[in-house]
């Protein structure tokens, strides 16, 4: 079954905001693309069929779909189109839900309009998020109110639903939700960062509240065992969280597991602690094998002693979270470009970006007579952002008259 432009477009957002992107300085962007984008249209696994109308049948209504024919509930049908609601993408996305015997969809559409939405918003959410029509009014209003307690205000709240529908017409789990919630302000994170995980890393909440609260004291642990200070614990452990809330779903035997792998490479404490802090918590989700085939690739690409292997993963942990295919792609397409194994070593950042990403960064230097094969890697690396701005300094230097004509002139008398 096709999905609608408009989920594959939210889906890309979503994942956007979770793949690695351009790399670890690109933090928040690679933080959120690496692990929610496969949930965002998974949500029907979480709903919970509803018991049937006891009360007389439904009117009904057959339509032809995929040489199948279904019966839709005639009722569901004519409330969404009376609510302005394409129920061609409904039929495109999730059809299930107007086969239901049992939808709310007036009562759906009445919460959302006290909470400020227009016509248009109301639609829209009904059509990306169909499901929410199966949710029960008494489970939705007290989702609202759960989400009250961490959002600015009901303008704030009604955002967020048509931003991301799917995390707040999840409804099963409640409670377990109410008490992470609680326990994530507790811990000292702000209501807005945690508005943030409900919709964007959701699947937190769903976790046991206990399971949760272990995971919590595990990294402050492994924090003071290498090394950290008491009094910066949990200054440190809210960054990473803000940066990575999904480090909360990794296993206190993971965590074990990556670090002795660590230290039986020779990694120092300091060094093992710098690179969780660099990877933002994504180290404990590495294998011990795959870190292992990384640095072998390493050493024997760079052609380095172990010391400094261990201090090349440290300036540029991507070696460690990359594998070695991916790796060796890139290296290959950095070599095809004029760029030697020499100039990698002084700068191995230039590893984060896609291979890509590095030839359009390459052809706007060329643009501007910049050699890169000649020059310094660095002017490749950071954030599109980043570059842009460095480009734009580049051109504007270029610009410059050769001397300032309203400056005084040096004559000698």
């Amino acid at each position: 079954m096709e999905m609608d432009a408009d989920v594959l477009t939210l889906c890309k957002a979503q994942c956007d905001i979770l793949s690695l992107g351009c790399g670890i300085s690109q933090c928040c962007s690679m933080s959120w693309r690496l692990l929610t984008g496969h949930q965002l249209c998974r949500l029907c696994l979480f709903r919970k069929p509803q018991p049937a109308l006891k009360s007389k049948p439904s009117a009904r209504v057959s339509y032809e779909t995929d040489s199948q024919s279904n019966k839709e509930n005639m009722r569901t049908v004519e409330r969404l189109q009376a609510c302005s609601v394409d129920i061609r993408k409904i039929r495109r996305l999730k059809a299930w839900v107007l086969l239901e015997d049992d939808t709310y969809v007036e009562e759906i559409a009445n919460i959302l309009k006290e909470l400020g939405a227009n016509k248009t918003v109301i639609a829209s959410i009904l059509e990306r998020c169909p499901e929410a029509i199966v949710c029960s009014p008494a489970a939705v209003n007290a989702k609202r109110k759960l989400w009250q307690t961490v959002c600015k205000n009901e303008a704030h709240l009604i955002q967020l639903i048509e931003q991301f529908p799917e995390p707040f017409f999840t409804v099963k789990d409640q409670e377990n939700q109410k008490l992470n919630v609680q326990f994530f302000q507790e811990l000292g994170l702000k209501n807005v960062v945690i508005s943030r995980f409900l919709t964007t890393a959701s699947s937190i909440f769903h976790n046991p509240v206990e399971n949760n609260k272990r995971m919590i004291g595990v990294l402050q642990d492994s924090y003071l065992s290498l090394g950290g200070s008491q009094a910066n614990a949990k200054v440190w452990l809210l960054k990473l969280l803000s940066q990575n809330p999904f480090a909360v779903l990794s296993s206190p035997t993971a965590v074990d597991q990556i670090l002795k792998c660590l230290q039986g490479q020779g990694f120092t404490n300091s060094q093992v602690l710098q690179l969780l802090s660099k990877l933002k918590g994504f180290l404990f989700q590495l294998q011990p094998e795959s870190i292992q085939n990384s640095i072998s690739f390493t050493k024997t690409t760079f052609e380095c002693t172990d010391d400094e292997l261990r201090q090349l993963v440290v300036n540029c942990p991507v070696l460690l979270y990359y594998p070695a295919p991916v790796l060796e792609e890139r290296i290959q397409a950095l070599l095809k470009e004029g760029i030697s194994m020499a100039q990698l070593r002084e700068s191995p950042m230039v590893l984060e970006l896609t291979p890509q990403i590095v030839q359009y960064r390459i052809r706007k230097l060329n643009s501007l007579g910049y050699r890169i094969k000649d020059g310094h890697l660095a002017s490749l690396n950071g954030t599109k952002k980043e570059f842009e701005a460095n480009l734009s300094k580049m051109q504007a230097k270029q610009g410059r008259p050769l001397f300032n004509p309203v400056a005084s002139l040096s004559v000698e008398e």
